[in-house]
C-alpha cells in the first residue's frame, strides 16, 4: 500500500526532489513539503515537481509551541503516513515527536551516534576520520539520538577535499533515503 508523506525541508531540497523522483518506486505519494524558511530553494523545487508546499517561517512565531501548533494544524488536514525530514534544520518538541511516534524519519550526512548535529560533514572532515557515512534514523525529541534503522558508510580518501567528500555523503543520501524508505514501507525492516 502506497504511504501518503509530508516531507520537510530548510534549505535546497535535493534530498526532497530526489525522494520525489523516486516516490513510485518507494512506494509513497508525496502530498506535500514543509519548509521552514521563505526562500528555501526547496520551494522552487516543489513548484517545478507540483508538490503543494507551506512556508511555516520560524521567525514569524514568538514561541516553537506556537510554530509547531500551526505546522500541526496543517498536518491534521492531510491523511499522512509519514513525516519525512529531508535538511529540515529544527529540534521537534518532544510534544510533536509524540503525535507522530515512529512515523517521523530523518536522514544524517554521519555514522550515527558520531558528529550529531548541523555540521557533520565538516566535524567529520576536520576530526580527521577515515570512515564516515549516512544514517536514516526515526526522530526523537533529541539531536540526532533517535533509533538507527540503515546506515551506509563511506572512506574518506587520503588528501581528499571537503567538497569531494560533501559530495560523496550527498549521493551516498539519494541512493540510502529512497532504498531505506522503500524497505521499511514494504516492511522489511522493523518499524
Amino acid at each position: 500500500m502506497t504511504k501518503r508523506v509530508v516531507i520537510f525541508a530548510s534549505g535546497g531540497g535535493s534530498n526532497f526532489e530526489n525522494l520525489v523522483r523516486n516516490s513510485n518506486d518507494i512506494g509513497m505519494e508525496v502530498i506535500g513539503l514543509i519548509v521552514d524558511k521563505p526562500n528555501a530553494f526547496a520551494i522552487n523545487r516543489a513548484e517545478q515537481l507540483k508538490i503543494p508546499y507551506s512556508i511555516f517561517d520560524r521567525k514569524e512565531y514568538k514561541s516553537r509551541q506556537d510554530f509547531e501548533s500551526d505546522i500541526l494544524e496543517k498536518l491534521s488536514e492531510m491523511d499522512v503516513d509519514y513525516l519525512i525530514l529531508a535538511g529540515f534544520m529544527r529540534i521537534l518538541s518532544t510534544e510533536f515527536v509524540d503525535k507522530y511516534d515512529r512515523k517521523i524519519i530523518n536522514i544524517h550526512p554521519s555514522l550515527l551516534p558520531a558528529f550529531r548535529g548541523a555540521t557533520a560533514i565538516y566535524d567529520a572532515y576536520m576530526y580527521g576520520v577515515k570512515v564516515s557515512g549516512v544514517t536514516i534514523h526515526y526522530v526523537d525529541s533529541g539531536v540526532d539520538t533517535g533509533e538507527i534503522i540503515a546506515q551506509k558508510s563511506l572512506y574518506i580518501e587520503d588528501g581528499e577535499s571537503l567538497d569531494s567528500f560533501e559530495e560523496k555523503i550527498h549521493q551516498l543520501e539519494y541512493d540510502l533515503y529512497p532504498a531505506t524508505l522503500k524497505k521499511l514501507f514494504k516492511g522489511d525492516v522493523r518499524e
